[in-house]
Parts: C-alpha cells; sequence; structure tokens
C-alpha cells in the first residue's frame, strides 16, 4: 500500500483522537467558514482545504465509520513503521492488506455506508455523475395579498443562514425567484446550488387573483339592479367608484381597468360580480313597494321556462 497518501483526518480537523462528537462539529464548523469557497471564489487551496474537512467530517461525524477508520488509523502507523504484518498476525486482521492505496480504503468505507458520500467523495464518482447532481435548493413562500399587491422583503432560514428576498409587487401565485449560491452545499467540494424560491398568494376573504387580475363579489340590491346607480366600492388601491347600468343582471361582471395587481410592465384589471342580496327583514314601506310592483309588473318570468318543461 502507498504510505503517502494517506490523510490524518484527526489532524486535518485540528482535534484529539479522543474528541467528543461536540468538539469535531465545532472544530469542523469553524474550518468550514473559513475555507468556504463563497469567500475564495476561484481559489484552488481553499476549494482543496474545504474539499478535506468536508471529507474528514464525513468520516469522523458518523460512529460506524469512524470506527473503522480508527482501525485502519492504527494499521497505518504500524505499517508506515513496517510492522503491519506483525499487527495483522496480532489482530488476526489482514482485511487492510487488501487496499493498494488510501482512496481504495476510503471509496470502500463510504460506499459501503452512504452512496450519496460515494457520489461526492474523492475519486469515487465521475464527472458525468457530479454533473448530474442537483444542489438548487426549493421553498415554497406564501405571501399576503397586500404583499402581493405592494410588494415586501423576507427573511428566509435556509440551511441554517438567514436570507432576506425581495418580493417584488404584483408578484403572481407560481412566480419563481432565484437567489444564486444560496442552495445547497455539495460536500467535500464546496460547489453550491441556488436557492430558488416559488411564490403563492394566500386567500383572501374578499379578492380573488388570477395572474394580474382580480376578482370579487359585489353585493347589489334590488333597485340597484333594475334602476342603476353609481356606487363606492372598494379596491385594492381604496375606495373607488362603480357605475351600474339599470337593467343589470344577478352574476353579470363589470371591469374597472387598471385597478388590478401591478408590476413593473403590467397592469391587471378589477372584475366585480354582481350578487343579488335581500334584506334580512323587509319594512313596511318596502313591502308596500312590492306590492305595488307585483301589480304592475307585466314579464312573466316562467313562460318560456314551462313550454321548456314540457319538452
Amino acid at each position: 500500500m502507498a504510505l503517502d497518501d494517506f490523510k490524518d483526518y484527526f489532524k486535518i480537523l485540528g482535534v484529539s483522537r479522543n474528541a467528543t462528537d461536540k468538539e469535531i462539529k465545532s472544530a469542523f464548523r469553524k474550518l468550514a467558514r473559513k475555507f468556504h469557497p463563497d469567500l475564495h471564489p476561484h481559489d484552488k487551496r481553499a476549494e482543496s482545504e474545504f474539499k478535506k474537512i468536508n471529507e474528514a467530517y464525513e468520516i469522523l461525524s458518523d460512529e460506524d465509520k469512524k470506527k473503522s477508520y480508527e482501525q485502519f488509523l492504527n494499521y497505518w502507523y504500524k505499517n508506515r513503521d513496517g510492522k503491519s504484518r506483525d499487527f495483522s498476525r496480532e489482530n488476526n486482521d489482514q482485511r487492510f492488506d487488501e487496499y493498494l492505496n488510501f482512496d481504495d480504503f476510503l471509496s470502500d468505507l463510504i460506499g459501503r455506508f452512504s452512496e450519496v458520500g460515494k457520489e461526492i467523495y474523492s475519486n469515487i464518482s465521475s464527472d458525468n455523475s457530479a454533473q448530474s447532481l442537483n444542489l438548487d435548493a426549493k421553498f415554497n413562500l406564501q405571501i399576503s395579498f397586500r404583499e402581493a399587491l405592494n410588494g415586501t422583503k423576507k427573511n428566509l432560514l435556509v440551511n441554517d443562514e438567514r436570507i432576506e428576498v425581495k418580493i417584488p409587487k404584483g408578484t403572481e401565485t407560481g412566480s419563481k425567484i432565484r437567489i444564486e449560491n444560496k442552495g445547497n452545499i455539495q460536500s467535500g467540494k464546496g460547489k453550491r446550488g441556488d436557492l430558488l424560491i416559488e411564490v403563492s398568494i394566500k386567500s383572501h376573504p374578499i379578492w380573488k387573483v388570477k395572474g394580474l387580475d382580480v376578482y370579487a363579489d359585489l353585493p347589489i340590491s334590488l333597485d340597484e339592479l333594475a334602476l342603476g346607480a353609481n356606487i363606492s366600492v372598494a379596491s385594492p388601491q381604496g375606495i373607488t367608484y362603480l357605475s351600474i347600468p339599470s337593467g343589470s343582471l344577478p352574476e353579470q361582471k363589470l371591469r374597472l381597468k387598471g385597478k388590478g395587481l401591478h408590476n413593473l410592465d403590467t397592469q391587471g384589471d378589477l372584475f366585480f360580480t354582481l350578487k343579488l342580496k335581500f334584506p334580512k327583514n323587509w319594512s313596511d314601506k318596502e313591502l308596500r313597494l312590492l306590492e305595488k310592483l307585483r301589480s304592475v309588473r307585466i314579464d312573466e318570468p316562467r313562460s318560456t321556462w314551462f313550454d321548456q318543461a314540457r319538452t
């Protein structure tokens, strides 16, 4: 076995062999921050160091991998002194003699315990499989109707990192926001994907959003439908006015142009669906007027209905 390719992961992390899990994790985090590729772009040395400390943590943070590695570590130190055969016989364990180099041992160790690790570390994976690894992180973000209308900023916790995201006004359900180099990190190589945020708008008791257009049901009285009216109504931007033509019908839609959501390029419209609303209790005067209306009404609402029912 080649002796010059061995890696002492305890030394790489700067911890003793009897270090606790907490000490190992703390050392890893400190070194990972120091050599993170985001802080050292195009620095091959930092990239190499980051790969080594990730590799070390992959082994030492796992109980089974660490145990097997420590056995190999003892074997290697004996081998270095030219006593490997005696050591193997003393321990009745010749399984390490089969490895041609340390990478062979590492490949077998990670391969036995972690298919993900096998894909990521050392020379185990091919270039094609590494390229196919998707490091992008996806995040589904719900915002309120008001936040979609006016735009907002959100602080998200992604991979233990706080990220501020600007949501532009007029953002629609299904909109995607990409933030570069804020996705998942490829352990051992330091590569990082992007953060993909898909936005959806929470339901609102009045406003329903389709693209940039906004829809709402509008309660209307019988006289407003029949006679027409100019009434004040709420809109996403505030109070405005709507003209109801005389002879309007229930479920008819009226549009206020440009009163929907706005983005930098486009303005959506506001659509009202007219909903006939009767009072819970009619006054005596209202009932007398309705009686009068019935006495002078000339339209028979069910004239064609009977004819269709008999066919």
